[in-house]
């Protein structure tokens, strides 16, 4: 038989296995998705209770002058009441006396460029202990005093 018989390799015995690595490589990946998706459900995702504001049709804009009390925090831990340099101690009775002069209070609190946050929370503070709803944070940075 010069043709040699039927199926075999040059040699003429049976071939021999082999593995292929690209579906290994797709089970790997498969594998690989399902454990990061899995791992991804288990985290609970825990969050706040925010009551946003509604608008409403019947809303008017305020016609009164603003009566918004601006609060600066700057870097030597100094604050300014609407640009005038105060302490921090003095920061309380003043919210306090502001409170009794006004019917609808509104807190501005603002930063220097160089001012740490811990300063900005203690002002925040004394807001909350005043017991003043209406705060607003200034994202922006300003001058010193300004």
């Amino acid at each position: 038989m010069a043709g040699g018989g039927g199926g075999g390799n040059k040699e003429g015995g049976p071939k021999k296995a082999r593995i292929e690595i690209i579906p290994l490589i797709d089970v790997i990946f498969f594998l690989l998705a399902t454990f990061v998706l899995f791992t991804l459900s288990l985290n609970k995702i825990q969050s706040l209770p925010v009551q946003l504001p509604v608008a409403s049709a019947d809303a008017k804009p305020n016609d009164g002058p603003d009566t918004t009390v601006t609060i600066q925090a700057s870097e030597q831990d100094n604050c300014y009441w609407n640009k005038e340099l105060i302490t921090l101690t003095e920061v309380a009775p003043r919210l306090a006396n502001y409170k009794q002069q006004e019917a609808n209070p509104r807190v501005l609190i603002a930063s220097d460029d160089r001012c740490k946050f811990g300063l900005v929370a203690r002002i925040l503070d004394e807001v909350r202990k005043a017991k003043i709803d209406q705060v607003s944070i200034e994202t922006r940075t300003r001058g010193t005093g300004k």
